[in-house]
């Protein structure tokens, strides 16, 4: 039997890459765009029988899955098309992925707003919240308070290596928040001007814990420590259903030289070859005990009751992956 993994679709290999650069960045962005992905391989496929169809369209998924292992919206965009692809022939599958992939991107549109309108009645009128990193769900939640005519303000944590929360300040400053934007280690002084700590998710586990970029945790303990309630905005498609089934979120490590650049490395180590180790963990685990609330476009959950939802959306998750041989 030919073991040959089916060629995906260049329109597939270049969203591969782009999820995996970073070119392509938020957990919605990363989703809408691999289930687009998806609908190009079907579209463009040339496979002359059903068998042959369903080995390309989970070649495609497995490509994408394996780009960024974190974010869990990459892998339930590919579950959610895959499970709706069925019928007998290939122009069958086809309009079934097509399908699919439409019903999962207008969905995912929806979501954002109906979480942001959610997560806007926590925001009084006059309050202040500190970001990190950069999450177009949390940010929908100060959209839609705006929205609202409420006034809000925003402390900006820079979120090192990358600096993805100088993003968010530009955002925020386009619709004319007055944002501070400070460094990662400054968080704790500013926490007494804050009324709220706003986060997004990279993945949430069945007891609630939540990954988010690295330095999440820490400001969570402290925002604790200074009683700053800590708000969770994340879309469902953040639920990680394998945590049903003891399973842990596998924590992405980047690339060393977004920490030290090879310049910067050999003024550091000089001549000791290898003496010098750089870790770059993406991601880090928040304890539920130290979240608020987890604002989803399904309403607002303290963290205990999320495994109930995640049981409601995905069942028991029995059974392989739909992208597996």
């Amino acid at each position: 039997m030919d073991q040959t993994e089916p060629d995906v679709h260049a329109t597939v290999a270049s969203v591969a890459d782009d999820i995996a650069e970073m070119e392509i960045r938020g957990a919605a962005t990363i989703a809408d765009a691999a289930a687009g992905a998806l609908d190009e391989q079907a579209a463009e496929s040339d496979a002359g029988d059903p068998e042959a169809f369903r080995a390309e369209m989970r070649a495609a998924a497995r490509h994408l899955r394996e780009t960024r292992p974190t974010a869990v919206s990459l892998p339930n965009a590919l579950r959610y098309v895959l499970r709706g692809m069925v019928g007998d022939g290939v122009a069958d599958l086809r309009q079934s992925v097509e399908t699919t992939a439409a019903e999962f991107r207008r969905e995912l549109d929806q979501a954002q707003d109906n979480l942001g309108r959610i997560g806007a009645n926590r925001l009084r009128d006059g309050d202040t919240v500190m970001t990190h990193c950069h999450s177009t769900d949390a940010l929908s939640c100060v959209e839609a308070a705006l929205d609202q005519g409420k006034e809000i303000r925003a402390i900006v944590k820079e979120t090192r290596p990358r600096k993805q929360g100088h993003i968010t300040a530009r955002q925020l400053r386009e619709w004319d928040v007055p944002v501070t934007l400070v460094v990662d280690n400054a968080a704790r002084r500013y926490l007494d001007d804050a009324d709220h700590v706003l986060v997004g998710a990279d993945s949430i586990a069945a007891d609630g814990s939540v990954v988010n970029k690295i330095g999440t945790s820490g400001l969570a303990v402290n925002a604790r420590e200074r009683g700053v309630p800590v708000m969770v905005a994340a879309q469902t498609l953040k639920l990680h259903p394998d945590t049903m089934t003891g399973h842990t979120v596998e924590i992405e490590m980047r690339d060393e030289r977004e920490v030290l650049s090879a310049d910067e490395e050999s003024e550091i180590d000089g001549d000791a070859a290898g003496g010098l180790t750089v870790e770059n963990p993406a991601f880090d685990v928040t304890p539920p005990r130290y979240v608020d609330a987890i604002v989803t476009e399904r309403g607002q959950f303290p963290p205990e009751s999320i495994v109930t939802l995640m049981r409601e959306l995905f069942g028991d998750q029995q059974g392989g992956e739909p992208w597996e041989e």
